[in-house]
Order: C-alpha cells, then structure tokens, then sequence
C-alpha cells in the first residue's frame, strides 16, 4: 500500500508564502508525474501544477508565476512554494502522484493525499 501525507498549510495575510510537501511511503518501485490539486468549499477539484519524470512542469493560468512545484526523487517527496498568496487562493490542497509499486508491477495508479487546508486571509 502507498501513502502521501501533505503538510505545510495554515493560515496566511495577502501577499504571504507558504511552502507545501508531499511525501510518498510504501511499496513504491518508481514514481512517474506527481502533482498538486486543490479544492475549495462548494468547487470542484482543480489541477494546480505537475510535474513529470524528466521534471517537465506545468501549472494552472491562476497560479502561474506565484507557485512553483519541484520534486525530491530520492526522498519520494514533491513540493508546492506559493508566493503571493491571494484569497482565491484558499482551499485544500492534494498531492497526487502516478507509482508502480514494483519491478513486476504490469500498471502504476495514481495516489491521492488526504489533504491540507491553506486559508489567505487578512
């Protein structure tokens, strides 16, 4: 079984940063794209930014140029740095990540974290 568990939200003013992270722990042989979701209340889940194997990246229009998402390949860890936080901005946010669990595996599947809250407010 895998498992991502997110952390790094809270609340921040207008304007401020926050860093999150995603880190992957289980059965995992490789891990392919890894990305961030967010969903505020009474929305539906949106795509924020990914990223791939090669480190390709691309990220939603309203995010672009304020978030920036990496990954730590060794560690199995992806992160989200947001800048310029703004209202709209406030939601849960999920890590989602593509692995094979084995040399063996005939798939890999997509995970999903349980999410962590980031409210901007002044």
């Amino acid at each position: 079984q895998v498992q991502l568990v997110e952390s790094g939200g809270g609340l921040v003013q207008p304007g401020g940063s926050l860093r999150l992270s995603c880190a992957a722990s289980g059965r995992i042989f490789s891990i392919n794209s890894m990305g961030w979701y967010r969903q505020a209340p009474g929305k539906e889940r949106e795509l924020v930014a990914t990223i791939a194997s090669d480190s390709t990246t691309t990220y939603a229009d309203s995010v672009k140029g304020r978030f920036t998402i990496s990954r730590d390949n060794a560690n199995n860890t992806v992160y989200l740095q947001m800048n310029s936080l703004k209202p709209d901005d406030t939601a849960v946010y999920y890590c989602n990540a593509k692995i094979k669990g084995s040399r063996s595996s005939y798939y890999s599947y997509y995970y999903w974290g349980q999410g962590t809250q980031v409210t901007v407010s002044s």
